[in-house]
């Protein structure tokens, strides 16, 4: 690799061609801060706060997208950059909506550290505040203009990572807004709530449509038996609200913390995972054996999901008819727990703690209701889940471990990796494979899935047929690879399909981390890590051997498919239209 020599506050270095002066500052322990910068997402140097001064340069430049020269001679704190950030973050606070004290990002915003960072002890300049309706008409988000600071990260990842393309900058100076076409509210737009824009917010404008208060009213109904279920990428960052390493493993601080809350029962979406398995695989099998249509594509994502009914419609005969996990889950809890445990299902209030803001919107869908009454009754995100926890004033870190309880019992490895990118397809294969050979597998970890590109390709041998496999994660992967098999250029039998980056891991309603963490610290990876670790810690590592699963087919189910199974357990989709219409 071809370096170049360059001098950053006097220190004399050679780093990489080709990278920013923001990446060499780094290099050299320097940090430069940031705001509209989120790297591979949003690089266009629009707020000048990363500003610096390059001698024999007639005027500041912006460190996070010049690239380094031969001879370069940077300074990074000099007087005038400074005073030139300085002037900038007072101007952009000049309009900002200053409720600090009440906004849900106080503590955990990038304008109220970097303001504190600077020394801003006034502000200067009282700009003309904006009073722009709030935006809250969506089950998923809220969006608040009036704390948007133009930065056009939400703008950048909806339209460049994700490809729905629904928000974008309109207007000219001072007018200039973030907002939908002919000014709709994202409820009437093609808005697939997958909350990728809430994740790289650096400030309070984007932020989850809290449920927190309707838990707490439910907790506190003695007529309600308030059951809580977990996702498994909750557990791979709730720690890091609590200042625990990102990819720490409190799963049992987590269970402990949610009872006392106040929940009669805490159990693990991930035995609905393991539940997944057996009816997805099921209806893999028995289309590849009677003609069925083919691929057929995971259904779990919820983003995913509204994505293919708005830009995919003539895909929807290939989306698993399984409902995911947690609202498999409120079925169970609603009809064969109910039964087991003399309750009545209106009675049961069900809250599922998701890594996955588009879970709000999916618990609303009207045939979620195997029981008569909705799958499942809320949905709070792993925020949400940690805001309940401060509030009640629990020392997270203090906390013993507790087991999820019985009688759901313990979920199997399998339901574990549900969290990460390509680990739906690794547990369907750790079942399917056996279940077609008859044999145990050698080697249940499956290499060729895993990982964080974009798409995956892979096949196996099942007892002498090849079954094409493929894995994406990010709606913009999962655009090209859908274009791709449109086109009949690919032919694949089974894909997995998450909405986010990465996979739940890296959903929409995980724990927050600002540029200066998430754009040089992958999440997804680290995260990833821990799935991955737990999975290999189980006694249990397959879903078809799972007790309660086996348990629950004996009862009440019969097998996979039955007529039973498929009326509490699977669902159906509808095309939407894939442009915002104003009436």
């Amino acid at each position: 690799m071809k370096t170049v020599n360059i001098t950053i506050d006097g220190v004399s270095m050679q780093v990489p061609e080709g990278i920013t002066i923001l990446e060499a500052a780094r290099m050299a322990g320097i940090k430069i801060p940031t705001l509209c910068f989120l790297k591979d997402i949003n690089e266009i140097g629009a707020c000048r706060m990363c500003v610096v001064e390059i001698t024999g340069a007639r005027a500041l430049q912006a460190a996070c997208v010049y690239p380094v020269a031969e001879g370069l001679d940077i300074k990074t704190n000099s007087p005038a950059v400074r005073s030139a950030r300085k002037v900038t973050l007072e101007l952009i606070l000049s309009n900002h909506e200053r409720k600090c004290l009440t906004c849900v990002r106080s503590e955990n915003c990038e304008l109220q550290s970097l303001a504190k960072d600077l020394g801003i002890e006034e502000i200067r300049y009282q700009g003309e505040q904006t009073n722009l309706p709030i935006d809250d008409l969506s089950p998923s988000i809220v969006r608040n203009p009036n704390k948007c600071i133009l930065c056009r990260r939400c703008v950048s990842v909806c339209k460049k990572i994700q490809t729905v393309g629904v928000i974008d900058t309109m207007g000219r100076g001072f007018s200039s807004t973030v907002g939908s076409a002919f000014g709709m509210p994202l409820v009437e737009t093609p808005c697939v709530n997958c909350g990728q824009c809430i994740a790289v917010c650096p400030v309070g404008a984007l932020t989850e449509k809290s449920d927190v208060a309707k838990v707490w009213d439910a907790i506190a109904d003695k007529e309600k038996h308030v059951v809580f279920q977990t996702a498994p990428a909750v557990r791979f960052s709730i720690g890091e609200a609590f200042g625990m390493p990102i990819g720490s493993r409190p799963t049992g601080k987590m269970v402990t913390a949610i009872k006392r809350l106040g929940a009669d029962k805490v159990f693990d979406t991930d035995t609905a995972a393991d539940l997944t398995i057996m009816e997805e695989g099921t209806e893999l099998l028995n289309r590849i054996k009677n003609g069925g249509k083919l691929p057929l594509i995971t259904s779990c994502s919820p983003g995913w999901i509204k994505f293919c009914e708005h830009n995919f419609p003539d895909f929807l005969d290939n989306l698993s008819s399984c409902k995911s996990p947690h609202q498999m889950f409120g079925a169970v809890l609603k009809t064969y727990y109910a039964k087991q445990q003399g309750i009545d299902p209106k009675d049961i209030y069900v809250v599922s703690v998701m890594p996955c803001i588009a879970k709000k919107f999916e618990a609303g869908r009207p045939e979620m209701n195997a029981s008569g009454y909705p799958d499942v009754d809320v949905v709070i995100t792993t925020r949400e889940l940690a805001r309940m926890i401060k509030e009640a004033g629990i020392d997270f870190d203090a906390l013993p471990d507790s087991d999820f309880d019985d009688p759901m019992g313990n979920a199997s490895g399998a339901g574990v990796i549900f969290g990460a990118t390509g680990g739906v397809m690794e547990a369907a294969l750790r079942t399917v494979a056996e279940v077609v050979t008859g044999k145990t597998l050698d080697n249940i970890e499956f290499d060729c899935v895993r990982g964080i590109e974009g798409i995956k390709e892979a096949s196996v041998d099942l007892n002498g047929t090849e079954v094409k496999l493929a894995v994406a994660s990010g709606l913009g992967n999962a655009r090209a690879l859908l274009e791709k098999i449109r086109a009949g250029e690919a032919d694949y039998h089974f894909i997995e399909i998450m909405a986010c980056p990465g996979g739940c891991v890296n959903g929409g309603g995980q724990i927050i981390q600002p540029s200066q963490v998430r754009s040089w610290v992958d999440l997804r990876v680290e995260r990833a890590k821990a799935t991955y670790e737990e999975d290999r810690d189980l006694p249990i590592r397959k879903s078809h051997e799972n007790p309660f699963v086996k348990k629950l087919y004996d009862e009440y189910y019969g097998e996979p498919g039955s007529h039973q199974a498929h009326h509490d357990l699977h669902t159906h989709y509808t095309a939407r239209d894939n442009y915002p219409v104003k009436d």
